[in-house]
C-alpha cells in the first residue's frame, strides 16, 4: 500500500501526494517506510527558504515568486508553515488563503502545516514534505517559515538559498545581529520599500555585512521589493538563480548532506521524546535520589539498549 502510494505521488498524482503528506504530517507509523522510499529520490529541486519577522510580507513575497517562477516555466512546491491553532494543533492556513490564485495551477503544489510548538520554525514533517515535493519533480521548493523572530535560523540547515526578509522601521537590522541572521542570509530583501526609511535599512544591512566574515565567497545582495506591486521581484529571482549557479557542485552537495543530517537529527529527537514519558522521567528522578543529571544518565542508558 505505502509503496504504491509513494510511486503514485512521485509520478505526479496530486491526490496521492496530498494523502502521503497528510500521513507524514500526522506522523503515522507508516511514514517511516514512506520516507525511506522518498529520500533516495531527492536532490534535484532548488530549496529556497524564506524567513523574517512577522509582518514583513513573506507570504505576499512568496506569492509573487510563485508567479514569476511559473512564468519562467518552472514547477513550484511550497511548504507554508503556519502558527498552530491553540485548540486543534492544526495550521491556521493563512498562507494558503493568500496564495489562492495558484490553487488551480497544476504546476504548483502548496501545503500548509502547523509549527506544533516547534519554535525553530522547522519540524521534521516540514522537511519531509519538502522532500516529497522534491521527489515529485518540482523545480523549486519554497519553505516559508512562520516568522517567530530570533529563533528562526534552522532554515539555513535546510535551504540551498536562504532569503531573509525585513522591512523599514521594525528594528530588524539590530535584531539581525542578535539572531545571527547575517550569517544565514544568502539574500536580504527589504520589503515594503515604499515606506520611509528604506534606504537607511539597506545601508545599515550593507554596513553590518562588511563586518561579517564570509567563507563561501558569496556576497549577499540587499534588494528592495514591494511585493504587493511586484516591484523588485525580477531582480530577486535573478539573484536566486545566480546563487543557484554559484552553489552548484561541491557546495550544493554540502548543503544536501546538511539537510539530510538535520532531518536525521529531528527523527532522533522525535524518537527520544516519544520514550520520555512523564512516568519514566519521574521514576528516573526518584531512582537517582533527586539528581536530575543522574536521572538523565539512567534514562539515556535505558534508551540506548
Amino acid at each position: 500500500m505505502i509503496t504504491s502510494l509513494v510511486a503514485r505521488a512521485i509520478d505526479g498524482d496530486i491526490r496521492a501526494a496530498a494523502r502521503l503528506m497528510r500521513l507524514v504530517d500526522d506522523r503515522d507509523p507508516a511514514h517511516n517506510e514512506a520516507m525511506g522510499l522518498i529520500y533516495p529520490r531527492t536532490g534535484r529541486a532548488h530549496i529556497v527558504g524564506i524567513t523574517g519577522a512577522p509582518g514583513a510580507g513573506k507570504s505576499t513575497l512568496t506569492d509573487t515568486l510563485i508567479a514569476k517562477f511559473r512564468k519562467d516555466g518552472k514547477t513550484v512546491g511550497v511548504v507554508a508553515i503556519d502558527p498552530s491553532s491553540p485548540f486543534t494543533g492544526g495550521a491556521i492556513l493563512g498562507d494558503r488563503i493568500r496564495m489562492a490564485d495558484h490553487a488551480l495551477d497544476e504546476g504548483v503544489f502548496i501545503r500548509s502545516i502547523a509549527t506544533r510548538g516547534h519554535l525553530g520554525g522547522l519540524s521534521v514533517s516540514a522537511m519531509d514534505i519538502a522532500a516529497i515535493m522534491d521527489a515529485m519533480g518540482k523545480d523549486v521548493v519554497i519553505i516559508e517559515t512562520v516568522g517567530v523572530g530570533q529563533d528562526e535560523v534552522e532554515i539555513a540547515s535546510v535551504a540551498d538559498t536562504c532569503i531573509v526578509v525585513t522591512v523599514p522601521g521594525m528594528g530588524d537590522d539590530i535584531q539581525a545581529i542578535k539572531a545571527g541572521i547575517l550569517e544565514i542570509a544568502d539574500i536580504f530583501v527589504v520589503n515594503k520599500a515604499d515606506r520611509d526609511g528604506v534606504d537607511r535599512t539597506v545601508k545599515d544591512l550593507e554596513m553590518m555585512m562588511e563586518l561579517t566574515a564570509r567563507r563561501s565567497g558569496w556576497n549577499p545582495p540587499v534588494l528592495k521589493t514591494i511585493a504587493t506591486s511586484v516591484a523588485g521581484v525580477d531582480e530577486l529571482v535573478g539573484s536566486i538563480n545566480s546563487h543557484l549557479e554559484f552553489g552548484k557542485g561541491e557546495l550544493r552537495e554540502i548543503k544536501r548532506n546538511a539537510r539530510l543530517f538535520h532531518a536525521a537529527q529531528g527523527v532522533i529527537k522525535e524518537r527520544i521524546s516519544a520514550k520520555l514519558s512523564y512516568g519514566n522521567l519521574s521514576k528516573a528522578i526518584a531512582d537517582s535520589e533527586n539528581n536530575p543529571y543522574k536521572a538523565v544518565e539512567i534514562l539515556w542508558n535505558t534508551l540506548l539498549r
